[in-house]
């Protein structure tokens, strides 16, 4: 759990640095410095242009792919931005299973990391 926690917050940071150079704002949510809210929700990253919220992003780990946390993001794809759900590469196609589940596979799109760690 400790390795999880610590994987989503290093995901979450490098997110904001990549797509910093995409949108003219990108506001984060770590663990413990939640100060960030849209309509409500405290979404993993908001990102912006100009002003204007263009998406959520939610990045997830094996532990937090389940149906609690896809109810939660029922609520999230109501909020009239596109959702974007960072996910395990291993875990999308459970993934895309719940999101049709919820009957939203067509209000997210998921996108997927992968730590790659290689000995000599």
């Amino acid at each position: 759990m400790m390795n999880d926690k610590l994987i989503h917050e290093w995901v979450v940071s490098h997110l904001t640095g990549k797509l910093s150079r995409t949108y003219d704002e990108v506001k984060a949510n770590l663990e413990e410095d939640r100060n960030n809210e849209f309509k409500g929700c405290y979404p993993d990253l908001i990102l912006s242009n100009h002003g204007m919220v263009l998406a959520i992003v939610e990045v997830e780990t094996n532990s937090t792919i389940t149906a609690e946390n896809a109810a939660k993001w029922k609520e999230l794809s109501g909020l009239g931005v596109k959702l974007i759900l960072m996910v395990p590469k291993t875990s999308k196609a459970k993934v895309i299973d719940l999101l049709w589940k919820q009957g939203i596979a067509d209000n997210a799109s998921v996108g997927s990391y992968d730590i790659h760690v290689s000995m000599p």
